[in-house]
């Protein structure tokens, strides 16, 4: 149990250069509202429901971290600070980094049954911080979550999802495996031709052509209606009989 314990604090101070010693990381909310949800899961399992339910609501009040008891959470699971919801039916697995302000929320059923309803966070998955993820989708591993991102679709395994909704970066995977990457965030895009670029620039670019398009379809729309009727009078414009 300690050797388990010394492994899951090593591990988030892999991920975190701020603690001086295992003991400061002891004192973090996510690590209390984990090792909390650890005992409400149990309860949970065992179906005393009030129990865990109790547990859940004093970890909430003691970290501002809300994990349904249901939730199931795999090894070296970290929140980064606080403020963060997980569904009941939320399924996390080995290695999860999520920061501050995420919500694991769940969709309304539509057959009047509960079932699955919050998202699958596959294995060394991040979440940035203030990003949503919403439904019974799945996340693969790897993947990321920029910032803010609201992402409602499952995600392939090595993507990084950016913006509301979300969309994929487009950053191959294969180029991107890393063991951690602070916040989920890629700062590179590729541009038509596979070139790696930075993403302001290409959006800069695609932003120029598409003004460029406008301008030319503005100049071939210029001619008033009385030129165009004009164009067409065959009298008008001389060339009738």
């Amino acid at each position: 149990m300690f050797n388990g314990l010394k492994s899951y604090l090593d591990s988030i101070r892999a991920r975190d250069p701020a603690p001086r010693s295992r003991w400061e990381i002891l004192l973090y909310p996510g690590v209390l509202a984990v090792g909390l949800h650890r005992i409400a899961h149990w309860l949970f399992e065992a179906k005393l429901y009030f129990l865990a339910r109790f547990v859940n609501h004093f970890s909430r009040i003691l970290t501002a971290i809300d994990i349904h008891p249901g939730a199931t959470i795999g090894k070296n699971f970290f929140i980064d600070h606080g403020f963060t919801v997980i569904g009941e039916t939320a399924e996390i697995g080995d290695n999860v980094t999520i920061y501050q302000c995420v919500t694991l929320g769940g969709t309304n059923p539509t057959n009047g049954q509960g079932g699955k309803r919050h998202p699958t966070l596959e294995d060394h998955v991040i979440i940035g911080s203030g990003a949503q993820i919403i439904g019974p989708i799945t996340l693969g591993e790897r993947s990321r979550v920029g910032a803010s991102a609201v992402v409602m679709e499952d995600v392939p395994a090595g993507a990084t999802m950016v913006g509301f909704k979300a969309r994929s970066t487009l950053v191959p995977a294969e180029e991107w495996i890393k063991e951690f990457i602070p916040y989920g965030t890629t700062p590179d895009c590729e541009d038509a031709d596979g070139n790696r670029v930075d993403c302001i620039e290409k959006l800069e670019g695609e932003l120029a052509v598409m003004r460029a398009e406008i301008a030319e379809l503005k100049s071939g729309a210029s001619q008033t209606p009385e030129q165009t009727a004009f164009d067409l009078d065959p009298k008008k414009s001389g060339t009738g009989n």
